[in-house]
């Protein structure tokens, strides 16, 4: 008896489960975009350090208005005035500068007049006092968490642990990963094929999709159908972390990725996933190692990695939280009911509504380049009428927010 393909919650908490963690490296923040940060981000500091002034004018104090006052010195941003200022008196002041102790308000430039020493109230305080002037730790306090682990370092980031006092931050080693298309039908991208051969597109855009993370990615292929050089190409990709494969995942006489990972020793923890398109998913481990084996089809193989391929390794990498999430669209048009898989339907995203695309053959590769987003179909679904809010992933960064 078959055994029925595996519901898309519990394939991908199993492959989530076989993701081993990639060894620690202590790397400078300004090298660390795309990574996952291992360790909570601790504050060495406090910012501001002190009270700064938010705007060009005059430090002063409160209880001395209307004035007048008599401008003593300047506090500039990197300059502080050093001394206490005391009744009667106002300091030049600078966006970005220290505020001198014993005042507590900014007078905007443009609502004080001077002549020589002499600073004069024109305009408008501010109310209250001290709305020009960011307290000491209004951004953050020495000893507070900054940044959580698991959470992807992109450059605000960076920006946020260097001003935190961090030079180096604890992330995970480049993952490397080793993509393999099969199929005699396939050849080299720019050869011209012949009426029975295709360009071999899986590839490239399975190493496209893995590059926006800290992966090094290798591709090799295409591959012949036939076991010699598939087992050969897994060997030479014995000690890549992670091994994708693209095509030869199925049951046909040709389908001989299951049979190669025999060969080699590797074993099949799952085959096969409830989803359309994407039926014939396989993964298997040699070692540490993880193989994916995704569809041949281009929108099949694409659909796949973005659920699994793409999870793996950013649960390898250490992300809090590797699965892609949906949000929810309104449909422009209606949609049919669904069959017997979950499906992922090619669409477009305005910003606010959603819209099928007309072609959704898994073979077709120009709906998926007008997609940017799959909108979630699960089995059986009752059809939905134009202006119905539905699920929805977002292709851009894998679907993850």
């Amino acid at each position: 008896m078959k055994t029925p393909p595996l519901p898309l919650a519990e394939a991908q908490a199993r492959l989530l489960a076989l993701a081993p963690s990639l060894p620690l490296e202590q790397r400078p923040v300004a090298q660390c975009l795309g990574h996952y940060l291992a360790a909570p981000v601790v504050a060495r500091r406090t910012q501001p350090a002190a009270p700064l002034s938010a705007m060009d004018g005059y430090a002063l104090r409160s209880v001395d208005l209307p004035g007048p006052w008599n401008v003593i010195g300047e506090s500039a941003a990197g300059h502080p005035y050093a001394k206490t200022v005391s009744k009667g008196e106002a300091i030049r002041i600078s966006t970005g500068a220290v505020v001198p102790a014993g005042t507590d308000m900014v007078l905007l430039q443009e609502d004080a007049g001077r002549e020589g020493e002499v600073l004069n109230l024109t305009g408008e305080p501010p109310a209250p006092p001290g709305r020009h002037i960011r307290p000491a730790g209004m951004d953050f306090t020495a000893d507070t968490v900054l940044i959580e682990a698991g959470t992807r370092i992109g450059p605000a980031q960076i920006a946020l642990a260097i001003a935190g006092g961090h030079s180096h931050l604890p992330v995970r080693r480049t993952l490397t990963l080793t993509v393999i298309d099969s199929g005699d039908e396939l050849v080299a991208p720019g050869q011209l094929p012949e009426l029975h051969q295709l360009p071999a597109s899986n590839g490239p855009m399975l190493y496209a999709m893995a590059a926006v993370l800290p992966v090094r990615v290798t591709h090799g292929g295409p591959v012949a159908d036939n076991l010699h050089d598939l087992a050969a190409a897994f060997d030479t990709a014995r000690d890549a972390d992670v091994i994708v494969t693209s095509g030869g995942a199925s049951v046909g006489d040709h389908d001989l990725i299951r049979p190669a990972l025999a060969s080699i020793g590797a074993s099949i923890d799952f085959w096969r996933v409830g989803i359309k398109p994407g039926k014939p998913l396989l993964i298997a481990t040699r070692g540490p190692q993880i193989i994916v084996g995704l569809p041949g089809n281009p929108a099949s193989a694409y659909v796949t990695a973005f659920l699994f391929m793409l999870p793996l390794l950013r649960a390898m990498l250490g992300a809090a939280q590797p699965l892609p999430r949906t949000i929810p669209a309104r449909l422009t048009g209606p949609m049919p009911k669904g069959g017997s898989r979950m499906e992922f339907l090619r669409a477009h995203w305005d910003g606010t509504s959603v819209t099928l695309d007309p072609l959704q053959d898994s073979g077709a590769l120009s709906p998926l380049s007008r997609a940017n987003s799959f909108v979630l179909r699960e089995a059986w679904a009752d059809a939905k009428a134009a202006g119905t809010d539905v699920p929805v992933y977002l292709i851009e960064n894998g679907g993850i927010a």
